[in-house]
């Protein structure tokens, strides 16, 4: 008889990722594409975009053995609700050979479940944008933030990104000399951290860069914040400060001050070796110590193990100490 499959891809703005699985635990095939989100790319784009992923994932298995699927998305509920993206990723799926139905969860839930295992706790990411989420029996509930750059998203890579070039502009209004973070997002903006003999004509230049080009790539300029503040930079420390603190006020929002449940930390700001992280683990320490804390890791992974969770003969705990807990 042939092996039984289980298929699970996380499907981001800019990467489309793909990871197939055995119900005993073993990668059998992995795939990556470009981005596959359909509010972001369309519905063309990002079916061309999934197969392609798909494809290659499923290159050395037999399509037709897969049990389940699950699709992490950002955005999860906007596909649900378009016929137009449910159909052409019900068509991809076809077209590769799956037979097994699929689920579309949010990515939040998978950034959760590439950590732990346990089906209640708490999950809060990080990076171009930033939300918090309260898991319920491995289901998202409630969640905070997650309300874009216009509306929200504090402390996320977007925030970091807008607070420095504000504080490079109250620095030029004042006259006040500049800063290494403002040194570098002028050199990043206009090419050189040169302030022109009347300063309001590098406060012209760098406003009108910035409002040209579209708001969410503000999110570009937060390695600068973190490049300064590991350089001693007290501005870059202090938005660091006050990122951890609303990414903080965040979870407090959907989580309770005497749960002791899992929280797990993703996005690119939070999973790395960076001072938010250390101040926003350090301030989650202090402030729910009994809580364990976990990293997020490879959400295709995690996606192929939430697809097997939901058959029967699977032990949930097990497959996730052989499959997720160890993937690279």
């Amino acid at each position: 008889m042939s092996e039984a499959i289980v298929v699970g891809l996380d499907v981001g703005g800019s990467t489309t990722r793909v990871s197939v699985a055995s119900l005993t635990g073993e990668r059998l095939g992995d795939g990556r594409a470009g981005g596959g989100n359909p509010t972001t790319h369309g519905a063309e784009r990002a079916a061309a975009e999934l197969r392609a992923a798909l494809t290659d994932a499923l290159s050395d298995v037999e399509p037709m053995n897969a049990r389940a699927g699950v699709i992490g998305l950002a955005g999860a509920g906007r596909l649900l609700a378009d016929p137009t993206g449910r159909a052409a990723f019900d068509t991809v799926w076809r077209e590769v050979g799956l037979r097994c139905p699929y689920t579309v969860v949010g990515d939040a839930l998978v950034a959760y479940a590439s950590g732990v295992p346990a089906p209640d706790g708490t999950v809060l990411i990080a990076g171009t944008g930033a939300i918090a989420a309260a898991v319920r029996g491995m289901t998202l509930d409630r969640a905070a933030d997650g309300h874009g750059w216009l509306l929200g998203d504090s402390g996320s890579g977007f925030w970091l990104g807008r607070e420095a070039v504000r504080r490079a502009l109250a620095d030029l209004d004042a006259g006040r000399q500049l800063t290494l973070l403002d040194a570098l997002v002028l050199t990043e903006l206009l090419g050189a951290p040169t302030v022109a003999p009347r300063p309001r004509d590098t406060v012209d230049r760098l406003v009108q860069t910035v409002t040209r080009r579209p708001p969410v790539e503000l999110a570009a300029l937060a390695p600068l914040v973190i490049t300064a503040a590991d350089q001693g930079d007290t501005t870059a420390t202090a938005i660091l400060a006050d990122a951890a603190r609303h990414l903080v006020t965040t979870v407090e929002r959907i989580r309770t001050a005497d749960e002791t449940t899992p929280i797990v930390l993703g996005g690119g700001l939070l999973t790395g070796d960076t001072p938010l992280a250390a101040a926003v683990t350090a301030a989650l320490r202090v402030r729910w110590p009994e809580a364990p804390l976990e990293t997020a890791g490879d959400g295709a992974v995690a996606a192929a193990w939430l697809a097997a969770r939901a058959l029967p003969e699977v032990d949930a705990d097990a497959l996730h100490a052989r499959l997720v807990a160890l993937a690279p």
